[in-house]
């Protein structure tokens, strides 16, 4: 009834079955051999149409099996999509391999990934469709940064630990024995970076990888890196180590009870700790640390670490001095930790009060933060903010609309004006070539040859001197303009809870007042116009 012609066609002799109708050739082709083909209804409604049928009706054909790469948009991933057979050849292995490589894919190929593909030749029905991922891409992962590992406790991680009375309770002002290590006790180790770990797309292209950031191993005051291994640091004096950025130092400790008339100013060579107070009109300055048990009323504390008080630091406005200065002034090199700021100016790279701060100056260099725990909820009252790049507080300004004043990136000015000085000095040195050129055109036209030379060389060192000043001064324009951007990106005013009317917000050179109260958000910088976006819970 049915057969097989040379080009994959299924014939039916029309004349030997004489069939009635489509429906008939349809059913009697599912139960032939040839079941599985693709029936052809076109040419079997044509048959039925024509005054002139053909002897032989081609009623169905035989169709290989299909397989297409498909390559994602990122070159990660290869997916192989299968049409299984009507009656045709199935994909061997060997040929999907050779589709694999006519599109492109070289690299993270799985051959059991490709067999389980076209495994579904075997379990699907004919001209069924498929997919599955024969290759993959490796990302590339970066190293891992450098990092600094203490063999030591420091002296603010011991005043971390105060000691347990014999009745279990707490004594807040003993700290026992402090730490203290010898000469040639191992500090802080360094554990190197690690190189990044180079990726690759499907196609065979390379992802490069970052390494590890990394930095030098810094010895402070008392310690010295090791003569044996150049990522230790040891001691070199008998004392209490404190941590610096990218490593420690070591220093002598002061211990004292109360700072006031009796035992007089302060001024250490290394690290003080007063287990009581600092009392009014008392100055403390050291070159280490600064920690106070207590409390700070109308001191003075200058250090070149970081200070630390326990409670609150209080002053108040000083009516003698023309400026209406704050008689409690707390200046750090490092960060300033405090539990409750009053009418105090406090600078340092980083200030931390825990509670609240009322009327205070602060200035510092990156952050201010006003609560203590990750979404810090302290409240920011009164003052100013002189200087700062992110202030996070849960409430910032009073609910009366008291005005206050906080300036964030305040450094970009004086970013600005050095550029300003840089482009200056550009458009002179610019100027100055511009007159050594028309002065090379003039000692062209010198007929003397030797005195031409002459005149030739020293224009040219003049030139030359230029060209290098100019370079040194553009290189100099573009490290301001990142720097500057740099800063402006990172510049936020971050409200936990609320901003409330009368706070003036400076970022830059722009300035937003608030005229009411906020819900939780925060201020930047955006598009050289201060923004206000609330948080969304």
């Amino acid at each position: 009834m049915f057969k097989l012609a040379h080009n994959g066609n299924i014939l039916l002799e029309v004349a030997q079955l004489n069939p009635p109708n489509a429906a008939f050739i349809v059913e009697a082709l599912e139960k032939s051999p040839y079941a599985d083909c693709e029936v052809d209804h076109e040419s079997i409604e044509a048959f039925f149409k024509s005054d002139h049928p053909e002897k032989h009706l081609v009623v169905a054909k035989k169709v290989d099996a299909q397989l297409s790469i498909e390559v994602s948009d990122d070159k990660m991933i290869a997916t192989a999509h299968l049409v299984t057979a009507k009656g045709g050849a199935k994909i061997s292995l060997e040929q999907a391999k050779k589709v694999i490589i006519k599109a492109g894919v070289s690299r993270g190929y799985k051959q059991a990934y490709l067999e389980q593909v076209l495994q579904k030749q075997f379990e699907l029905p004919p001209g069924a469709n498929t997919k599955g991922i024969i290759a993959k891409g490796r990302p590339p992962v970066d190293g891992q940064a450098a990092k600094l590992i203490p063999h030591v406790t420091t002296l603010r991680e011991r005043l971390k630990q105060p000691k347990l009375r014999e009745d279990g309770s707490v004594d807040m002002r003993d700290f026992g024995k402090l730490a203290s290590v010898a000469p040639g006790t191992l500090l802080i180790s360094k554990q190197p970076a690690t190189p990044g770990k180079e990726g690759f797309t499907v196609t065979g292209d390379s992802i490069p990888a970052k390494d590890g950031d990394t930095f030098e191993l810094t010895a402070g005051d008392g310690a010295e890196i090791s003569a044996s291994n150049p990522l230790e640091l040891i001691a070199t004096i008998a004392g209490c180590p404190s941590d610096i950025q990218n490593g420690m130092r070591v220093d002598d400790v002061f211990t004292i009870g109360d700072v006031d008339v009796r035992s007089g100013h302060v001024d250490f060579n290394g690290s003080v700790i007063v287990t009581h107070n600092v009392a009014p009109g008392m100055k403390v300055k050291a070159k280490g640390d600064i920690t106070v048990m207590g409390s700070v009323e109308s001191g003075e504390l200058i250090s070149g670490g970081h200070i630390d008080v326990k409670q609150a630091a209080i002053g108040h406005v000083d009516h003698q001095n023309n400026d209406q200065g704050l008689t409690c002034r707390l200046v750090a090199a490092g960060d300033i930790h405090v539990a409750h700021g009053q009418y105090s100016h406090l600078e340092a790279n980083n200030v931390f009060i825990a509670k609240q701060s009322n009327h205070c100056a602060i200035k510092a260099t990156s952050l201010v933060q006003v609560g203590a725990d990750d979404a810090p909820k302290g409240k920011l009252i009164g003052g100013e903010i002189l200087d700062a790049q992110m202030v996070i507080a849960g409430e910032i300004g009073s609910e009366s609309g008291a005005k206050m004043t906080v300036r964030l990136a305040h450094r970009g000015i004086e970013i600005t004006s050095e550029t300003d000085e840089c482009l200056k000095a550009l458009t002179k040195t610019s100027e100055q070539l511009n007159t050594l050129q028309s002065a090379i055109e003039k000692a062209d036209q010198v007929k003397d040859a030797e005195k031409k030379k002459q005149l030739m060389a020293k224009i040219g060192a003049t030139q030359m001197h230029y060209c290098e000043e100019a370079e040194v001064l553009e290189k100099k324009m573009s490290e301001l303009e990142l720097n500057l951007n740099g800063l402006l990106e990172n510049t936020k005013l971050v409200a936990n809870q609320a901003l409330h009317p009368g706070v003036e917000i400076h970022i830059f050179d722009r300035v937003y007042k608030t005229t009411r109260s906020y819900p939780p958000c925060s201020a930047s910088l955006v598009e050289n116009k201060i923004e206000i976006e609330f948080k969304t819970s």
